[in-house]
Parts: structure tokens; C-alpha cells; sequence
């Protein structure tokens, strides 16, 4: 299952929107490769044609989802569960869904999204969730494992901007289900905190695929020394 298969190691995001520099499904896989190289033990992958490309260069688990913005609402990871049906038949082993409270499209709230993608999918989910109590609920209603993915990028985690360990440990002692840290971890040093902290694993995406965002880091430590 792929959970064990990245227990205690390290998950690389490899993600680019239309408007990056490496937006593009061959420049995804590409990127998937490098990590496997790296020594990566899965890859988190965005939509489709990215997932269905990186399943054919890598033999890593993938856990997919597809960021779908829909007027009205906040939720966009995987909000519905034709979204996760898409992420499914792209070859995803796990798929990632907002595990947030706020209100999603689609006839299905989060309990019922996630039975039916254990039911009719066939597949386990990872809820991505912003506070302690959304990720309590997820594991209640079924998540298989929760991330810390959302702290931040909710109206209630907005002053959010660095690594949180103590989120993470947090996680670890109110649920049952795995737990992966994912969100604003920058190095290998936060990499390890987060593990010892006793996250089941590790996303890093940025700090490893996204040149310019590496870049204006140097860059503006350079201008600011």
C-alpha cells in the first residue's frame, strides 16, 4: 500500500500552473525523474495529463490531485468527485482532497466525497486540512491520512508562514491515520523536524521544483545583505 511504501521518507511536489515558467506535462515528468534520482519515494502531481505523464516516466507512488477553481467557492484541491475521478484514471495511488470545513461544490460534503472514492474509486485519501480539529474530522469520516498542506491558506491560518513542527505534532497525537507534513518547509533540516516531530512523511515542493521561487530567495537576500 503506498502508505508504507513512503513511511519515513520524502514526497517531492511537482507541480507548475499555466502562468509558471515549467508549466507543461513533459516538463513535469522530467521533474518527477530528477526527484526519483534524487531519491525521492513519491511524487505529488496536479491534474490529468500531468499525473498520466509522470506514471509513465516513474515507477514512484503518486499522490494526485486537481486544483479546480470553481466561482463561489474556496475549495479547489480535488473539490469534487469528478475531479478525483480524473486524478484516479490518470494512474494516482492516492488522492489528495481539501479537508477543510468550508463549504465545497458538487452534491458531495467531505464524508460523502470520501466514501465515494472509496467505493467507486477504489482508492485512499489524503485530506489536506489547515487546523487540528479539520484534521480530527477528516480522520473521523474516513481519511486515510491528513496533511498539514492548508495551515496558511485559510482565512483562519493566514498569519501562517513559516514550518509549524508543532503543527505537525499536534497531527500525530490527535489522530490515528497517518499524518504528512507538507507546507513552507524549506530545508532538509525542517525536512528531518518534521519526521521527528512524527510525521508519517514529507512533501517538499518549492524548495525543490520551483526555480523561481529559489531563485527570488537568493535574489532578495542579496539585495538585502
Amino acid at each position: 500500500m503506498i502508505l508504507e511504501q513512503i513511511r519515513g521518507q520524502l514526497i517531492v511536489s511537482c507541480q507548475a500552473l499555466d502562468d509558471e515558467p515549467l508549466h507543461g506535462s513533459d516538463i513535469m515528468a522530467a521533474m518527477a525523474r530528477a526527484a526519483d534520482e534524487g531519491g525521492a519515494a513519491g511524487i505529488r502531481a496536479n491534474g490529468g495529463p500531468d499525473i498520466a505523464a509522470i506514471r509513465k516516466s516513474t515507477r514512484l507512488p503518486i499522490i494526485g490531485l486537481k486544483k479546480v477553481v470553481v466561482p463561489g467557492f474556496e475549495v479547489y484541491i480535488t473539490p469534487h468527485f469528478e475531479s478525483a475521478a480524473e486524478v484516479a484514471a490518470a494512474g494516482a495511488d492516492l488522492i489528495a482532497i481539501d479537508g477543510t470545513r468550508r463549504p465545497r461544490p458538487g452534491a458531495d460534503d467531505l464524508a460523502g466525497l470520501i466514501r465515494r472514492i472509496h467505493a467507486e474509486l477504489g482508492k485512499p485519501v489524503l485530506a489536506d486540512c489547515a487546523t487540528l480539529e479539520e484534521a480530527v474530522y477528516a480522520a473521523s469520516v474516513g481519511a486515510d491520512a491528513v496533511a498539514t498542506t492548508m495551515s496558511g491558506y485559510t482565512d483562519e491560518t493566514r498569519d501562517v508562514s513559516c514550518f509549524q513542527p508543532d503543527l505537525v505534532r499536534a497531527f500525530v497525537q490527535a489522530v490515528s491515520v497517518p499524518v504528512i507534513a507538507e507546507g513552507r518547509i524549506w530545508t532538509p533540516e525542517e525536512a528531518v523536524a518534521a519526521l521527528n516531530a512524527g510525521a508519517h512523511a514529507v512533501v517538499v515542493g518549492s524548495a525543490i521544483t520551483r526555480p523561481q521561487e529559489i531563485t527570488r530567495r537568493f535574489s532578495n537576500a542579496i539585495r538585502g545583505r
